[in-house]
């Protein structure tokens, strides 16, 4: 049976998962990409971009975590792309370029109609008008029983934390301050959701922490 997951998601020090003012030369927002210092290095991110990583300590470990056993991606339309509104056009395949790090069908929430995108390695976006519950269903079934990774961006991650719709969800908190921009659990009650830190890992870049569900969310 399919979990839904949060994994390798980071968060600055004062609770936001991306800085202001999005943009094609500022894909995470403004100062967004200081979340990410754990993760460049590691092996999983290297190898990505066709390189080797020397990173094998536990951010590794945790970056390694967050592909295992993922059937599918959900995905919010920030996270594939700057465009807004409706679709221009075909032009615009998603930050990565032709090969995507994804490997699996992967659904992308919009409001704008568009074709299923076939990329290299097995990345398959399809364009959800639906809602989240349509895109789940539709990920969950592509799954076939492995996980569902629900990859963000914030927007998305707290629409699905909402409807008490994440198992798992592991948080990299990293030691950088934003001061703006987007926060993730702004008056989101965790607990009332169900949710128990599981587990804690401190590194040099982040403090790793999982939490799980472990009761149904309070009425």
């Amino acid at each position: 049976m399919s979990n839904h997951k949060v994994l390798a998601f980071t968060v600055s020090i004062d609770g936001f998962g991306a800085g202001p003012n999005q943009s094609l030369e500022n894909p995470l927002g403004v100062g967004g990409e200081s979340l990410h210092e754990w993760f460049f290095p590691t092996r999983t991110f290297q190898k990505m971009l066709g390189k080797e990583g020397d990173s094998t300590g536990m951010d590794e470990q945790f970056a390694q975590r967050s592909f295992a056993n993922i059937g599918a991606w959900i995905l919010g339309r920030n996270m594939f792309g700057p465009v807004r509104g409706p679709w221009p056009d075909d032009s615009w395949k998603g930050w990565w370029g032709d090969n995507p790090p994804y490997h699996v069908p992967t659904f992308v929430l919009t409001h704008h109609a568009r074709e299923p995108l076939v990329m290299q390695g097995g990345t398959v976006f399809h364009f959800v008008t639906g809602g989240i519950d349509e895109a789940l269903q539709r990920a969950r079934e592509a799954a076939a029983g492995k996980d569902v990774r629900v990859g963000g961006g914030v927007a998305t991650v707290r629409q699905y934390l909402q409807a008490g719709l994440v198992d798992e969800m592991h948080l990299a908190i990293a030691p950088a301050v934003l001061g703006a921009g987007e926060a993730l659990l702004a008056g989101i009650d965790l607990r009332r959701l169900g949710f128990e830190p599981t587990r804690h890992v401190g590194t040099a870049g982040a403090m790793h922490v999982v939490l799980t569900k472990t009761s149904p969310p309070a009425p």
